[in-house]
This record gives structure tokens, C-alpha cells and sequence, in this order.
């Protein structure tokens, strides 16, 4: 696999530059007997003097500023794309995906489970890397650094499997309940492309988690959950008998991977979308769609073009 990693030769030179005193280095550049290591050295001086002063580039990455760990911010509790697996290890699709990106880039992977709502926090203060969580990018394109969507998506809403509902008309009159700050949310809230329906809603509920969603339904706390199509799958799978999808979906969207809005995250969001068309030319996307195909992932929604 490809290793951006600067060769330990180069990186050596470069340190000893720049520890060497001025005067020193004036010496040894005008030596008459200079070594050609010592010209060599020289010409990396004046490459790195009429540069930024910033930091250059970290071994592993080849963008300024990123250390060659990816850490992932991601939602514990959103299966099939992140979530704790039987073995209590965290998995998902989008993680698989990501560690993927990972090995092909000599990367270090990092995991880190985040509260959704804090996640604007987390990203631009630098505690994690990215967003890559089936993370929806319609009206959030100002607000990251995205690569191109690269899976399928709709907002669909789930009831119990004896309920009379069956349109979203429906739901008027109802208890309905989404997860905060999610994308379901953004869609129902007061400037959301479904917020004439969410009025006809006798409450709009948020819940910081779908399993408790889940629960809420089951129990008849709430009469619906708007939720992702994959998510929704993934819950109801062996449970036909408890619940079920209504067909009318909210809307239609695309997932793609947030990162900062900087110069730095968008290189970061550029050399990962690269990596996916890769792997997806590779055989590696359509394995893991298979992987998880019995929740809900496809990949007939896999829309970013290969390289």
C-alpha cells in the first residue's frame, strides 16, 4: 500500500538544518572543501527559508498541520455506520471504510466516539480529525470541508407494525421523535424542507441516541421516528413483526466525510475522497457494502464515480 511517509535520509538532513547555527552554516556553505552532502544541505536551508514559517508537513500525512493520525469522530450508537460491535469493539461501515483510507495511507486509525451535538466543538478545536458518521451534507455544504458524496441516502419514518399509519400525512396529530441535531431534524425543525409537516405534528421530540428512539417507540411513548434508512434497517431487522417503514420517505440525501473548513481539511477531504475512488476500483468498496448488507447498506447507493 502507498506510504506518504518522508524518507528517514530527508528527514534527518532537515532536522540537523535546522538546529545548525547561522554562523556554522555559513562556514560549511562556503568551505572550499565542502562535501556534497554539505551542498545538499544547503539547498534544503534555502527551500525551507523561502518558505511559510509554519510547520512543515507531519511524516505520514503530507499535509501541513495533520500528525498521520486519523482520529474519527463518530456515533457510537448509529449502526450500521458506527457502532459498538458484539465483541465490544467499535465497528461500522463507514469505519471500515475509514480504516481502509487508513492502511492505504500508512495512517494511524483512531476511533473516537462523540456526543452528535458537541461535534462542531470537537472538530474545530482539533480533538478529532473528521466527521464520518453517515454524515448527510444537503445544508451543511458551508459549514465543512466535504469530500463528494460517495453513498445514498433517505430520511424515512418507522412506527410499530400495528400503527394505522401509513402515509406521512398521517402523522398529523402525533408523537414523533428524531434524534438531535441530526439530519431527520434539520429537516423538520422550523427552517426545514418538512417543517409544514412537523407542524401538523402534536410534538417534535429529540432524544440524544436512536436505540432509546427505539425503546421510546416500542413502548408507545412515542407514534413514530423519523430516522436514516440504514439505521432504521439495521433496528427493525428480525423485528418485522414490531415495527415497520413507512414507504413515503422524507426526502432523498448523500453522505459524505466532514472535516474542518480550512485549507488543511479541505487537502485532508481531497486525499480521502481519492482513497475511496481507490478502494472502490479496488473491490474493496463493494466488499464492504456485501459486508453489511443485511443492514441496510448497499452498493447500488455507492455514488462517488471510481478514479
Amino acid at each position: 500500500m502507498p506510504d506518504h511517509r518522508a524518507g528517514g535520509a530527508e528527514e534527518n538532513m532537515k532536522a540537523h538544518d535546522v538546529t545548525m547555527g547561522r554562523r556554522q552554516f555559513l562556514k560549511m556553505a562556503t568551505a572550499a572543501l565542502a562535501a556534497p552532502a554539505a551542498a545538499s544541505l544547503a539547498a534544503c536551508s534555502n527551500a525551507d527559508s523561502a518558505g511559510s514559517p509554519a510547520a512543515a508537513p507531519a511524516s505520514g500525512s503530507g499535509v501541513e498541520g495533520f500528525d498521520g493520525t486519523l482520529v474519527v469522530g463518530f456515533d457510537q450508537e448509529f449502526p450500521p455506520y458506527g457502532y459498538v460491535g458484539n465483541d465490544g469493539a467499535y465497528t461500522g461501515f463507514d469505519l471500515d471504510l475509514a480504516q481502509a483510507v487508513c492502511q492505504r495511507e500508512g495512517w494511524t486509525f483512531k476511533p473516537s466516539p462523540i456526543a452528535w451535538d458537541a461535534k462542531d466543538g470537537l472538530l474545530n478545536s482539533g480533538q478529532i480529525s473528521c466527521i464520518w458518521n453517515g454524515f448527510t451534507i444537503e445544508g451543511r455544504e458551508g459549514d465543512y470541508a466535504f469530500t463528494d458524496p460517495y453513498m445514498e441516502n433517505r430520511q424515512v419514518v418507522v412506527t410499530r407494525a400495528d400503527s394505522q399509519i401509513a402515509t406521512l400525512a398521517d402523522l398529523a396529530g402525533k408523537n414523533v421523535v428524531t434524534q438531535s441535531d441530526s439530519a431527520a431534524y434539520d429537516l423538520l425543525n422550523a427552517d426545514g424542507a418538512q417543517a409544514e409537516l412537523a407542524a401538523s405534528f402534536a410534538q417534535l421530540q429529540t432524544i440524544g441516541d436512536y436505540n432509546t428512539a427505539f425503546m421510546m417507540l416500542e413502548s408507545g411513548a412515542v407514534d413514530a421516528i423519523a430516522v436514516d434508512y440504514p439505521v432504521a434497517s439495521f433496528n427493525i431487522a428480525g423485528r418485522q413483526d414490531s415495527f415497520k417503514i413507512l414507504d413515503e420517505a422524507l426526502n432523498s440525501e448523500h453522505f459524505g466525510v466532514g472535516f474542518a473548513r480550512t485549507d488543511a481539511g479541505q487537502a485532508l477531504a481531497d486525499q480521502v475522497q481519492r482513497d475511496l475512488q481507490a478502494l472502490d476500483a479496488e473491490g474493496k468498496v463493494k466488499e464492504l457494502c456485501e459486508k453489511y448488507a443485511d443492514q441496510g447498506v448497499s452498493y447500488d447507493l455507492w455514488v462517488l464515480p471510481k478514479a
